[in-house]
C-alpha cells in the first residue's frame, strides 16, 4: 500500500516496491569501465536499447557500434533480442541513464592503422571509384583513402582512372576522423625534386664548362616539368 485516503476511501498500490530498486547498488554493479552481455530491446534511429537486467536498460549510440563500419540504421547491425557485449561508458545515477558502447569491447584497429598508414608510407592501390574532387583507394584493413584530383596527376600528364593500379603516398593521417589522404603525385614528384638537387650537386663542384652547362640544361628542364606538374 502506497497512498490511502479514507475520505475517498481510495488507496494505491505498488508491485516493484515488492522488490529492491535495481538503481539502488547501480555504481557497484556497473561502474563506469565495466564489462557487461545484454539483450537488445529496442532500436531508434540514434542507437539501440540495451538490457543489462530487469529495470536496468542503457542507451549504445549507432556511433559506439563499431570501429569501422559506417551504420546507417542499428538494424543493418543487430536484431531485436540478440545478445549483445557492452562497456558502460557513463553512469547518471540521478538521472537514471545508463551510456554504453560495443566498440569498446575490442581495440581500436586505428590504433594500429595509425603506425602501418602514417604520413610519408607508401602503398599499392587500385582506384576504386571516381568522387567529388577526386578518387578512393581501398588499402585493405577498412582503410579507404581519399585522392585528391590534383595528385592523381601520372608521370605523362594523364589522371589515373578507375581500376587502373599505382603505389600511393600518404600526405595526411587523421585517426579521430578515421581519415586518410594519399597522392599519387607525390611519389614521382620527390624523384624529381632529389634529381634536382642531385644536378644542383654537381653543377656547384669545380666541374669542366661543357659539363657545367650540361647540367645547367638538365636543371632547367627539370624545374620547368616540376613548375608545369604544379600548375
Amino acid at each position: 500500500i502506497l497512498t490511502l485516503d479514507r475520505d475517498e476511501r481510495k488507496m494505491s498500490l505498488g508491485i516493484k516496491q515488492l522488490s529492491q530498486d535495481p538503481w539502488t547498488d547501480i555504481t557497484s554493479k556497473y561502474p563506469v569501465g565495466s564489462k557487461h552481455t545484454g539483450i537488445v530491446r529496442n532500436f531508434t534511429n540514434f542507437g539501440i536499447f540495451v538490457e543489462l537486467e530487469e529495470g536496468i536498460d542503457g542507451l549504445v549510440y549507432i556511433s559506439d557500434l563499431s570501429w569501422t563500419k559506417k551504420i546507417k540504421h542499428p538494424s543493418e547491425f543487430v536484431n531485436v533480442g540478440d545478445k549483445l557485449d557492452v562497456v558502460v561508458l557513463e553512469l547518471d545515477v540521478e538521472g537514471r541513464k545508463l551510456s554504453l558502447g560495443h566498440k569498446q569491447t575490442t581495440e581500436n584497429p586505428w590504433d594500429k592503422h595509425e603506425a602501418a598508414y602514417g604520413v610519408g608510407t607508401v602503398h599499392s592501390g587500385t582506384i576504386a571509384e571516381i568522387v567529388d574532387k577526386g578518387a578512393t583507394v581501398d588499402f585493405g584493413d577498412d582503410v579507404v583513402a581519399f585522392i585528391p584530383a590534383r595528385h592523381l596527376e601520372k608521370e605523362d600528364g594523364k589522371k589515373l582512372k578507375k581500376g587502373e593500379s599505382a603505389e600511393f603516398k600518404v600526405i595526411e593521417f587523421n585517426k579521430e576522423f578515421k581519415r586518410v589522404v594519399a597522392s599519387h603525385t607525390a611519389i614521382f614528384r620527390e624523384e624529381e625534386e632529389k634529381n634536382v638537387k642531385a644536378v644542383e650537386s654537381a653543377s656547384s663542384n669545380n666541374a669542366p664548362a661543357s659539363t657545367l652547362g650540361d647540367n645547367n640544361d638538365i636543371l632547367a628542364e627539370l624545374k620547368a616539368k616540376m613548375e608545369k606538374g604544379e600548375k
